[in-house]
């Protein structure tokens, strides 16, 4: 089962898989935390790494990510944090700059960062692109159970 987390695509990820007839047998369900009050008391996701760190993170997207599994009863979450513009860019945080947490129940967790280019609809496009063949390169990580 596959739960999502999202920010920045504020369910787009859900809808993409939502779409695929016969997804309810392995999408278990979604979490939309546009807010950091969401990312704290909805995944648990640490007020002192929001502070630390901000809502577009390495660390908070890690965090939702474990924060997804630790509140649903799927064995992979997706997360995805980032900022999509037109406003909110910074020099150090740039319009395009998407965090993204893969997690198992395992413990396996990745995490990687990109920076797209475009308009709002095509970064948050790209986002759930991204943030759908990462679960395939994690699901590629997973030992086998023999």
């Amino acid at each position: 089962m596959l739960v999502t987390a999202e920010s920045c695509t504020g369910g787009w990820a859900g809808q993409a898989i939502t779409a695929i007839s016969g997804s309810s047998a392995w999408y278990e369900r979604g979490f939309i935390t546009y807010s950091n009050t969401s990312k704290h008391e909805m995944l648990g996701v640490q007020k002192t790494t929001l502070d630390q760190f901000g809502a577009v993170s390495p660390q908070t997207a890690t965090e939702m990510a474990a924060g997804a599994l630790n509140r649903s009863y799927a064995q992979i979450s997706i997360a995805i944090t980032g900022i999509a513009g037109p406003d909110g860019g910074t020099a150090e945080k740039p319009i395009g700059m998407v965090c993204f947490g893969w997690a198992h129940k395992n413990g396996l967790i990745r995490q990687e960062t990109y920076y797209f280019n475009g308009n709002r609809e095509t970064i948050r496009y790209q986002a759930v692109i991204t943030a759908l063949q990462g679960v395939l390169k994690l699901i590629d990580e997973i030992p086998l159970i023999a």
